[in-house]
């Protein structure tokens, strides 16, 4: 079996995101479209790149205009790099300020489980490999 880069992993995220998948909170601040697939999807897809690459789980508050408008997740990897996989959905000026490192939930997500294990499987499908 070939390894996996984090191109290939990256691709296959990206291409599992969908209206589906989309943070319900995010949606009640603006649609999700094919021009901005990553809106709404920053939670899940940190925890799918903490499935692959361990590390940490890194969080933020998003503001606009001075007004808190949520929270953004990323990954710091066990190297100390970090990986936004999303950070292109802010397009009206958000900014990102702060950010901890939160443990991961244990067991089934006590929110957004279903989205999470959407996306988690169609990353697998994409990758033509069987889930952990």
């Amino acid at each position: 079996m070939t390894p996996l880069t984090l191109t290939d992993i990256t691709q296959a995220v990206r291409s599992g995101w969908a209206a589906d998948t989309c943070s319900t909170d995010d949606l009640g601040r603006a649609p999700w479209t094919a021009d901005n697939p990553a809106w709404g999807h920053c939670d899940i897809t940190a925890l799918v790149v903490h499935d692959f690459f361990g590390g940490e789980l890194l969080v933020g508050e998003v503001h606009l205009d001075g007004e808190q408008h949520g929270h953004h997740w990323w990954n710091r990897l066990p190297s100390g790099i970090e990986i936004d996989l999303t950070q292109e959905q802010f397009r009206l000026g958000q900014v990102v300020s702060g950010s901890r490192a939160v443990q991961r939930p244990e067991g089934r997500l006590p929110r957004r489980g279903e989205e999470y294990e959407l996306l988690r499987g169609r990353v697998w499908r994409a990758l033509g490999r069987t889930p952990a």
